[in-house]
C-alpha cells in the first residue's frame, strides 16, 4: 500500500522539549536519541571540558559553556514511528528562539527537577505552550537524586500551571533509597537498576508483575511500604489519564525517572508514541480566506521558523528551518512565498543537530533544511501554489538595547550587512533610527550578545563593541488609520526606528516613559510583539 501524506502524518510525532536550565534536558535529548537507535554511545554530556558536549550542542559557544543557546532538530525512528524531536535552547537568555520553535511542535515534554520543581523559566516556556494549545507531557527528573515528595510536586503542578496531573508511573522513594517505580495503569512494577559510568543500555527493561514471586523482589520493607500507600492514594486521589483532557492541554500525564541514569526513559517514550498527537490541521489564508490546512491536503505547504546560517563551518550556508504542514515533500521541487519568489529545493537535509543528509521525501510533521544564500526569512510560509500564509511566527520586544560599533571605521557598512543577516536569522533584532545614527540591536538576555559577537567574528572578521543605548524598551506602533501612525512618527521622529521588515518601532528611554507616551496617543497602539506572516 503506498505511502499518503495521510498514512505518514499519523506515523509522525513532532515534540519540543522545554525546561529550566539544568533540569536534565539536554542529557533527556541524548538518552532519547540512543532509544530511538539516532545514537550509540551514552554519556558524553557528563564528560568534562571540550569533551562536554550533545549532539545538540554544536556551536562553539555552547561546547565551551556545556548550555544549549540554539535549537536543534533530530529525527529518529522508534516502532514504526518517526519521531522530530526539537531540543530547545534552556538558557534564560534564549527564550525566543524557543518560543519560535514550539511553533513548530505538535506537543511538548516540560522537564523538571525533581528537587526544585516548577522554576521561573520553566514557567515562562509553559505559558507560550498554553497560547499556541501545546499539549504537554511532564517527565520529573533526578529521581536517584533526593526529591521532593510526589504528591508535592503534582500538586505544584496543578496549582501554579493551572493543569490537571495523571501520574501514568508512581516512584518508590527518591535519592539512596530510590528502588524503582511502579506502572498504575498495569500494576507492574519496575525496578530501578542504577548504571555505572560508561555502561550502556538501559535501566529499565524488567518488569514485576504484581501477584509474581519476583515482585518487589528486593525492595527494602519501608521502601515497600511506603510505595503500596502512595501509590493508592494516588490511584484513588489523583485524575485518570483522559487523552481529550491532555489534547486540549487540560492535563498532563506524568512520568518519573532519571535521564543520566536512562530510567524511566523508554516508558516515556512509549507514552509519546501511543499519546502524543501526530499533526493535525494547521491556520492559515489560502487565497485569501481562512481556513485550515490538513495534513492530508495534496499540495506540500509549511513554514520557515528558523534560519541557520554557517552550521557548516566549511561553507558559508544559510538554512531555513522548514516545518512541513501538507503535502508529500520530494526533493528537486519547487516551492514559492506568498510573496512570489520561488526556491527550487535541490538538496533538501534531514537533521542530526550538525549532522545532516539529503532528503528524497518527507511528510507532514517532518522538519527539512532548505539551503539558500538568503531572501529565506522566519516567518515565510512556503507552498507548490505560493498562495498560502500561516499564522505568523512571534517576534518578542527586547529587553536590552544595544548601540553597536565595529572597531575598524571603515568596514561600517560590513557591519550593517552582517547585523541584518543576522536579523533576518533571528540571532537579534535590529532597529534602523530614521533620523540617522547608529545601528540598535536587542537581545531577550545578555547572553545573546556574547552569541552575537561570536557569530560577527567566525563568520563575518569584524570585531565589534557593545556600547549602552539610551533607550531600555522597544515597541512596534500601528494605528486603524495610517495617518496616525505617520503623525506619530513625524512628532517623536528622534526616538523612531524601523525594524528589518520596515515596520515602525518606538525606541522608550524606560517603561514609563512609553506608557506617558501611550496614554497621550491613544489612537496608536503600541505592541510588545509581531507577527509577521509572509
Amino acid at each position: 500500500m503506498p505511502s499518503t501524506p495521510a498514512i505518514e502524518a499519523q506515523r509522525r510525532r513532532t515534540f519540543a522539549i522545554i525546561s529550566h536550565p539544568d533540569a536534565g534536558k539536554t542529557t533527556l535529548t541524548e538518552s532519547l536519541l540512543l532509544a530511538g537507535g539516532a545514537i550509540h554511545l551514552a554519556g558524553v554530556v557528563a564528560a568534562r571540558g571540550a569533551a562536554r558536549r550533545t549532539k545538540s550542542d554544536w556551536m562553539k559557544i555552547e561546547r565551551e559553556r556545556g548550555i544549549s543557546v540554539s535549537a536543534s532538530v533530530m529525527t529518529f525512528e522508534h516502532q514504526d514511528l518517526v519521531f522530530n524531536l526539537l531540543d530547545t535552547p534552556g538558557h534564560e537568555d534564549f527564550s525566543e528562539d524557543t518560543y519560535r520553535t514550539l511553533t513548530a511542535a505538535d506537543s511538548a515534554v516540560m522537564v523538571l527537577d525533581a528537587a526544585k520543581g516548577i522554576e521561573p523559566q520553566t514557567l515562562k516556556l509553559f505559558e507560550v505552550c498554553r497560547l499556541r494549545d501545546i499539549p504537554i507531557t511532564t517527565f520529573i527528573n533526578k529521581m536517584d537524586r533526593e526529591a521532593q515528595d510526589p504528591f508535592a510536586l503534582l500538586d505544584e503542578i496543578h496549582q501554579k500551571l493551572a493543569m490537571d496531573t495523571a501520574p501514568m508511573y508512581w516512584p518508590a522513594a527518591s535519592g539512596q533509597r530510590f528502588a524503582g517505580m511502579l506502572d498504575l495503569q498495569r500494576d507492574e512494577f519496575v525496578p530501578y537498576h542504577r548504571l555505572e559510568a560508561g555502561e550502556q543500555g538501559f535501566a529499565s527493561e524488567e518488569r514485576q508483575k504484581r501477584g509474581a514471586a519476583d515482585f518487589l523482589l528486593g525492595v527494602r520493607d519501608d521502601v515497600r511500604a511506603e510505595l503500596e500507600e502512595t501509590a493508592e492514594l494516588a490511584r484513588e486521589g489523583l485524575p485518570k489519564f483522559d487523552l481529550g483532557a491532555f489534547r486540549e492541554g487540560h492535563l498532563t500525564p506524568v512520568y518519573f525517572g532519571s535521564a543520566l541514569r536512562r530510567f524511566g526513559v523508554l516508558e516515556l517514550l512509549a507514552g509519546l508514541a501511543a499519546h502524543a498527537p501526530a499533526p493535525s490541521e494547521q491556520r492559515a489564508m489560502v487565497k485569501g480566506n481562512a481556513t485550515d490546512v490538513a495534513p492530508a491536503r495534496e499540495d506540500v505547504t509549511g513554514f520557515i521558523f528558523k534560519i541557520q546560517a554557517n552550521m557548516d563551518p566549511k561553507h558559508r550556508d544559510r538554512v531555513g528551518f522548514f516545518r512541513i504542514c501538507s503535502g508529500r515533500f520530494q526533493r528537486g521541487m519547487t516551492l514559492k512565498t506568498a510573496a512570489g519568489k520561488g526556491f527550487n529545493v535541490h538538496n533538501p537535509l534531514m537533521f542530526m543537530a550538525q549532522e545532516r543528509e539529503i532528503a528524497d521525501e518527507a511528510f507532514p510533521g517532518d522538519v527539512i533544511g532548505i539551503p539558500s544564500h538568503g531572501g529565506l526569512r522566519v516567518g515565510d510560509s512556503l507552498s507548490e501554489g505560493g498562495d498560502v500564509v500561516f499564522q505568523g511566527i512571534p517576534n518578542f520586544a527586547p529587553e536590552i538595547l544595544k548601540r553597536v560599533r565595529v572597531r575598524d571605521p571603515l568596514k561600517q557598512k560590513h557591519l550593517r550587512k552582517a547585523l541584518e543577516a543576522l536579523g533576518e536569522e533571528g540571532v537579534t533584532q535590529v532597529f534602523k533610527p530614521i533620523q540617522g545614527g547608529d545601528l540598535v540591536v536587542g537581545a531577550v538576555g545578555a547572553l545573546q550578545f556574547d552569541v552575537l559577537d561570536e557569530r560577527i567574528k567566525a563568520e563575518y572578521g569584524l570585531e565589534v563593541v557593545f556600547e549602552t543605548s539610551p533607550y531600555q524598551a522597544a515597541r512596534w506602533i500601528s494605528a486603524e488609520k495610517r495617518a496616525d501612525v505617520d503623525a506619530f512618527i513625524e512628532k517623536s521622529g528622534g526616538q523612531m526606528a524601523e525594524d528589518v521588515d520596515g515596520a515602525p518601532v518606538y525606541l522608550g528611554k524606560s517603561a514609563w516613559e512609553i506608557g506617558y507616551v501611550q496614554d497621550k496617543n491613544p489612537a496608536v497602539r503600541f505592541s510588545a510583539s509581531k507577527e509577521r506572516a509572509a
